[in-house]
C-alpha cells in the first residue's frame, strides 16, 4: 500500500506592507523633531533652615513678593525696601523693578542670591517676567557710530522661587 503524504508548503513572512509604513514614518518623525525644543530656566530651591540664621550686617537676603497690586521689594533681615504699586495701564511696573534691581546690585555688588515668592493664583507669565526683570539689566544703548550690540548685565541670576506670604488687608 502507498502511503500519501501531505505536502506542506512553507509559509513566508510578506514585509512589504510594514516597510513601506517605515519609509513613510521615519522621514516624518525626523522633520518633526527638529522642531521640538525645550527652554529650561535654571532655578535653586531654597535651602531647608536649620535654626537661626548667622546675620551679616553687610548680607543682603532680597526678596520680591508679587502682590495682585504691587510688587514688595525687601530684605529678610531687614525689612521692606520699596514697595512698587501698579503701573497706570493696570500692569506691574518691571521697568520700576529694574531700575530698583540695579540701585540694589550697585549696594550690594558680591550678592547673586534673590527669592520670588508669590501667591498661588499668580499668573505664569508674570512669576517669569519678574524673575526675568531681576536676572539681568536691559543693555545699555549702545553709541550710534558703533554698531556694536551691548550685552545684558547680570544682576542676580541666583534666583529661588517660593510662596507668598499672607498679607495683612490694609486700612
Amino acid at each position: 500500500m502507498r502511503v500519501r503524504r501531505l505536502r506542506k508548503n512553507v509559509a513566508q513572512l510578506e514585509v512589504t506592507a510594514f516597510i513601506n509604513v517605515i519609509v513613510v514614518l521615519v522621514p516624518f518623525l525626523l522633520s518633526t523633531a527638529v522642531f521640538t525644543r525645550l527652554s529650561v530656566l535654571e532655578l535653586t530651591l531654597p535651602a531647608p533652615s536649620s535654626g537661626v540664621e548667622q546675620l551679616k550686617v553687610d548680607d543682603l537676603k532680597l526678596e520680591v513678593v508679587i502682590r495682585p497690586d504691587a510688587l514688595d521689594v525687601g530684605d529678610r533681615i531687614g525689612g521692606l525696601i520699596q514697595r512698587i504699586p501698579m503701573a497706570s495701564a493696570g500692569h506691574h511696573d518691571l521697568a520700576a523693578l529694574s531700575l530698583l534691581m540695579q540701585q540694589v546690585k550697585l549696594k550690594f555688588p558680591d550678592t547673586t542670591t534673590a527669592t520670588v515668592l508669590a501667591q498661588p493664583d499668580t499668573p505664569y507669565e508674570l512669576l517669569v517676567q519678574v524673575m526675568d526683570t531681576m536676572r539681568e539689566a536691559p543693555p545699555a544703548a549702545a553709541p550710534a557710530k558703533t554698531h556694536a550690540s551691548v550685552p545684558a548685565a547680570a544682576l542676580f541670576p541666583d534666583i529661588s522661587i517660593g510662596d507668598a506670604p499672607i498679607s495683612v488687608a490694609r486700612k
